[in-house]
């Protein structure tokens, strides 16, 4: 698991990601709610008119709106721009348990102690309907993603599947409002034609404390406290259950599908969070805190982002790495996806695949290093215990079929790092952290006496930069010793220029710039995370940041790229622009037409051609 955001806080019940802005909103215990950017690691706003825990919390799809449930009966939707409350829904009696918008029409979800589920038109401010029969706390409830389908889970120990087309059939069109309102909206409390139970599930020993279905597959999957996660599956006549995984120790809290594998995530009362293999039908990956139980997950409708609440606070995770292994030589870039090894040609930007992968590791590959005097690469696979890493030696084919590329035999060991540091040999950080130097038969040629290190990355020929955990040395293998050592901490990546000339090492919040001899040239601190690098023609180094694009000289001069250049916009006219130094500038540049990476008004080397009349 990849820790990409952590709070501190109250106890965390309720959370929703925004749709599209890195946003999400975490509804706590002690009836704040709170709007956090993941991305920039900071406190957007927070809203403070529940009386008491809010428990339920939703973003809107389209409208700058969020819904919240609390302990106070009472729903309220608020709008996050204008920064206050618009209206409060009154109608249950008893703690709102989770409430959730309709991903087309106006309408808000609730779930309520009072044993009923209610839906509401947010826009007539109105109950259009109340779904009766659990006889027991409703802890959840959810619609459909794209059917007129209810799941709802109750301590009832059932999960019901409620059809709700006879409510949608009151409406002519998305989003209008119903025109007759009668009461309930001529619903009556005790078995509407509206909304009717479609099935009653049942297979848990104990309340079922959440329940959901899959985005995109007829499955539904519930969470009780009889520590059990029941898949299930459903027609149009019946429900059945496919399978129940065991594994926690205590009450299962929530549990959600991954939108894109086959994958299920869980997280419950024991202090831990565990992923389920759907297929396989086991677990494959488990993660605990020491002091904290977890209350709720949140799946970004996008993108690999999960989000899960504990009693102090809550985290947003990926499961695994999204950062391609890749390797640039010349006009060629090598890439691992979808375990093939494919090639980019940036000339003709024809993108084909070269070899197929040898399978058996449920890892991504981590890193990869290419020889092209031999055409053969290095990928290595970081395994979640570290001495379970290994590495694979290929020789890519000479000729391929790019729809049906060649499977050769890979040679696979065990290493935390391997790197070529010569045209027929290779190094290998071996699970000891001690340096083996190998030949291309995959043999142990000799074994070298190294600081200790944690890392070890590419330097020319003959060397390495070693990485411990307070700096980078720069060491030569066939002598044997230690040439020069600088001080930054944690590096991650290792960015060198065309002609190895400059080297950049990129931490979390720091880059230093370094010639060939490892002297530091300038030294760079960004207060948000450094994600990537690299070098210009020029001797220009571009990096990102979590939301700039920004360049650097070897002396020390660094500035951001215009915000409209890093879009690409093309828009008529003259825009005014900001490009920053140390301190502040601002040019005029114009937006029509290609840029080209020559000059800039400032500085000898840099990005932009800009404007005659840029001042």
């Amino acid at each position: 698991m990849l820790t990409k955001f952590e709070t501190k806080s109250a106890r965390v019940k309720g959370l929703s990601f925004h749709p599209k802005r890195p946003w999400i909103l975490a509804s706590l215990h002690n009836g704040v709610i709170q709007l956090w950017d993941y991305r920039m690691c900071t406190l957007i706003d927070k809203f403070d008119e529940h009386d008491g825990p809010v428990r339920g919390i939703d973003f809107h799809k389209q409208q700058p709106l969020f819904v919240s449930g609390g302990d106070d009966y009472k729903i309220k939707v608020w709008n996050y721009k204008l920064r206050r409350c618009l209206f409060t829904l009154l109608g249950h009696l008893d703690y709102i348990r989770t409430t959730f918008f309709h991903h087309e029409y106006p309408w808000i979800l609730s779930a309520s102690d009072d044993q009923t589920i209610r839906i509401w038109n947010w826009q007539s401010r109105t109950c259009v309907c109340v779904l009766t029969g659990h006889n027991h706390y409703v802890m959840c409830a959810q619609f459909h993603p794209s059917e007129d389908l209810v799941v709802s889970a109750s301590l009832d120990q059932t999960v019901r599947v409620w059809d709700i087309s006879g409510l949608r059939k009151k409406n002519l069109s998305p989003g209008a409002v119903e025109t007759e309102v009668r009461g309930i909206s001529g619903v009556d409390l005790f078995g509407a034609s509206d909304a009717v139970v479609k099935h009653v599930l049942e297979g848990h020993d104990r309340g079922v404390n959440w329940a959901a279905f899959h985005p995109s597959m007829p499955l539904i999957v519930s969470g009780a406290d009889d520590r059990q996660k029941i898949q299930r599956s459903m027609n149009e006549s019946k429900a059945w259950e496919l399978d129940t995984c065991r594994g926690h120790y205590n009450n299962v809290s929530c549990a959600v599908f991954h939108p894109r594998q086959e994958l299920i995530l869980s997280n419950s009362e024991d202090k831990s969070i565990r992923v389920w293999d759907m297929s396989k039908r086991t677990g494959v990956q488990t993660f605990r805190r020491d002091h904290d139980r977890f209350w709720v997950l949140g799946a970004h409708p996008n993108l690999n982002l999960f989000a899960a609440g504990h009693d102090s606070g809550m985290l947003v995770f990926k499961l695994e790495r999204e950062r391609p292994a890749y390797a640039v030589y010349g006009n060629m870039l090598y890439y691992v996806k979808d375990r093939f090894l494919r090639q980019l040609d940036f000339n003709s930007s024809k993108d084909t695949a070269v070899m197929q992968l040898r399978s058996g590791s449920k890892f991504p590959v981590f890193s990869m290093s290419y020889n092209p005097a031999e055409n053969a690469v290095l990928l290595c696979t970081r395994a979640t215990n570290l001495e379970n890493s290994t590495y694979d030696l290929y020789s890519i084919p000479k000729e391929s079929d790019s729809q049906n590329p060649d499977a050769p035999e890979g040679k696979r060991s065990s290493g935390l790092t391997a790197v070529w540091v010569a045209r027929n040999r290779f190094a290998v950080l071996d699970r000891m952290h001690s340096l083996l130097i190998k030949n291309l038969k995959n043999e142990i040629v000799k074994k070298v006496q190294v600081p200790s290190c944690e890392e070890i990355f590419y330097a020319g020929t003959g060397s390495l930069l070693l990485r411990d955990a307070d700096g980078v040395t720069l060491f030569d293998v066939q002598q044997k010793r230690s040439l020069a050592t600088v001080k930054i901490a944690k590096v991650k990546y290792v960015v060198w220029s065309a002609d190895t000339s400059h080297v950049a090492l990129l931490a979390k919040h720091a880059i230093m710039i370094c010639n060939r001899k490892l002297e530091s040239l300038c030294n760079i601190h960004e207060n948000i995370r450094v994600k990537s690098g690299a070098w210009d023609e020029s001797g220009v180094f571009i990096y990102t940041t979590s939301n700039h694009i920004k360049y650097a000289l070897t002396s020390g001069w660094r500035w951001r790229l215009p915000r409209l250049w890093m879009r690409g916009a093309a828009g008529r006219g003259w825009v005014k622009q900001r490009c920053c130094r140390d301190t502040t500038r601002w040019w005029r540049c114009a937006t029509r037409g290609p840029r080209t990476l020559t000059s800039s008004p400032s500085s000898t080397s840099s990005l932009a051609t800009w404007p005659s009349s840029a001042r």
